[in-house]
């Protein structure tokens, strides 16, 4: 039979359950938005600039069971999604993207978007694949979907010529998906043996992260069995929920909450399941580990790379939790030790410690404890967190319960300001039923907060709480500690509302915490009507999260004596004379 490339693609992008694509047509990609729009099964989104493409991707693979997917031209539309592929790749996450291709057939040099995007992409994605004969597009997008999904997700790349976009070629057939990646075996009696060294331990303790999000009722289990502490990565800060008894927080180190210092303080064992150790998670490696560490993770590459393993086992999360409780239970004949003064102790720290954030109510600023009591009365646990990067990513991964797995995302080891907003319209795209909050400093929302054109176009009701100090605040504050100076962090006096009215979103402002709920009420509400909502809120940034304080703590006792004499003396020169 003959098919354009466009009419394949679309087939094979069906077949693996795609429901959008992001991105810009362009000459390059006509054909493909020409065939998407004949799919009853894929939208094509509109986007205002493919970083938000890219993003947008990423909310719905890292809040759905669908893959994300781009649809960009190639060179320029390529460079600026790379933003979005780039978190995608450091933080694991499934993606594809699609580029149009220029003409392999002309002879002609210097076209319009000619560039080698295999050199330009290769330190960013998992594979790369140029179609080269219309048989072989079906395949290879099933094989492109294989590897995003598959051991570490990530994204992977394919590029599609115009000429076979736009002729008919000769197929074979259209073959349907069949998914053929089998997770790889491991060696069960590794698994015998982390259970005894943990039975063994006085002061067990779990450590999880994003690689473990599917894992979280065998977790469970084995924390009730061991009356062990759980702590978690910032980006899987869901991955186990944060009303458990056990549950201690984000970070066990200096940067963590009291609750997972002290729950973790004489932590003689640990077992750490998909995380990378990575210097965010433990707060620029200030961490303590101990010498029986267990370390479960699909990706082999991750052991021993910051801290030796005592037991490393290469695995699916689910799978090894599951075998690793299953034997736990079988040792200790189903009787769990007594966890009653351990959850006693982070109860009580955990109320300490919210406490704090909640003092007398101000009457010029938002504080955050308060923010956040309300939002979480709010809200539910079907709601769906997004943050960016910046200093609210801390107040909420400290002050916001979160229950439900893959319900709080976050931009982690890539880092990328600029996040929240897209990622949160592709969130709601695939939960259109849920409540979708974002939280974002004013300096991410200026760097992406155009796209709340497409949530209005799309009319998507996501609430967006825009923490509004005119600083990058948590770069600022890491320069007025040391420095007592800001250098290049003030933000421009920027008109949230005027940018709410040129984007079809409502606006709200709340300006104080006596107003906190009385605003979230109205919000709510007014997103319910599917209209995006920005709030302009004027937050108090002037207390420091533990992470804020353990990174410093952390960085400077690394210094050389004479280092450190320098920088604690010009610091304290500036703060009392400057």
């Amino acid at each position: 039979m003959k098919k354009t490339g466009a009419e394949l693609a679309v087939y094979a992008l069906e077949q693996i359950g795609v429901k959008y694509t992001f991105g810009i047509p362009g000459v390059h990609n006509i054909e493909l938005y020409d065939e998407l729009n004949n799919s009853d099964q894929i939208e094509p989104i509109l986007v205002t600039h493919e970083g938000g493409a890219s993003f947008m991707a990423l909310g719905v693979s890292c809040t759905s069971k669908s893959i994300g997917t781009l649809m960009i031209v190639p060179a320029a539309g390529t460079t600026n999604a790379m933003s979005g592929i780039g978190e995608a790749f450091l933080d694991g996450i499934p993606m594809l993207i699609f580029s149009g291709g220029t003409r392999q057939d002309s002879g002609r040099h210097y076209q319009l978007h000619q560039l080698d995007q295999e050199n330009l992409v290769n330190e960013i994605t998992k594979a790369f694949f140029r179609i080269e004969s219309h048989n072989e597009i079906i395949s290879t997008i099933y094989k492109a979907y294989e590897i995003a999904t598959s051991a570490e997700p990530g994204p992977v790349f394919i590029e599609i010529p115009m000429e076979y976009q736009m002729f008919k070629g000769d197929v074979d057939q259209l073959t349907p998906y069949t998914k053929k990646y089998k997770n790889p075996t491991f060696d069960k009696q590794k698994i015998k043996a982390a259970a005894e060294l943990l039975l063994q331990a006085k002061n067990p303790g779990i450590y999880v992260g994003w690689g473990a999000a599917e894992a979280t009722k065998y977790t469970e289990r084995i924390a009730t069995i061991l009356a062990a502490p759980v702590c978690t990565t910032l980006q899987g800060k869901a991955s186990f929920p944060a009303s458990h008894a056990l549950h201690t927080g984000f970070g066990f180190g200096p940067n963590a909450v009291p609750a997972c210092q002290k729950a973790f303080k004489n932590c003689d064992a640990m077992l750490a399941v998909g995380v990378r150790f990575s210097e965010i998670a433990t707060g620029s490696f200030g961490v303590t580990v101990p010498k029986n560490l267990i370390h479960i993770d699909i990706n082999s590459e991750v052991f021993d790379k910051n801290y030796p393993t005592k037991i490393n086992v290469e695995a699916d999360a689910s799978e090894a939790l599951k075998l690793l409780a299953e034997t736990l239970e079988d040792l200790t004949k189903n009787k769990s030790k007594d966890n009653s003064a351990l959850a006693k102790l982070i109860k009580n720290e955990k109320e300490k410690y919210f406490n704090e954030w909640q003092q007398t109510p101000l009457k010029d600023k938002v504080s955050p404890g308060y923010f956040f009591k309300a939002l979480t009365k709010f809200t539910d646990d079907e709601t769906r967190f997004i943050v960016d990067d910046g200093k609210h990513t801390y107040l909420a991964a400290e002050l916001l319960p979160v229950n439900r797995s893959r319900h709080f995302v976050s931009p982690t080891d890539f880092n990328c300001m600029g996040f929240c907003v897209p990622a949160a319209i592709g969130a709601k795209f695939m939960n259109p039923k849920s409540k979708i909050v974002g939280i974002v400093g004013d300096g991410g929302f200026l760097m992406t907060g155009m796209e709340t054109l497409t949530a209005a176009s799309n009319k998507l009701g996501v609430v967006y709480f825009i923490f509004h100090d005119g600083e990058l605040g948590q770069i600022s504050q890491f320069q007025k500690i040391p420095l007592k100076r800001k250098v290049a962090t003030i933000i421009g006096d920027v008109n949230l509302k005027g940018i709410a009215d040129a984007c079809g979103a409502s606006y709200f402002h709340m300006t104080n915490d006596f107003e906190i709920e009385q605003v979230m009420k109205k919000v709510f509400q007014e997103a319910d009507n599917n209209k995006p909502v920005i709030v302009d809120v004027a937050i108090d940034y002037s207390k420091k999260t533990m992470m804020t304080k353990g990174v410093v703590k952390v960085n400077l006792a690394r210094f050389s004596f004479k280092e450190k004499v320098r920088f604690i003396g010009r610091a304290a020169k500036r703060h009392l004379l400057e």
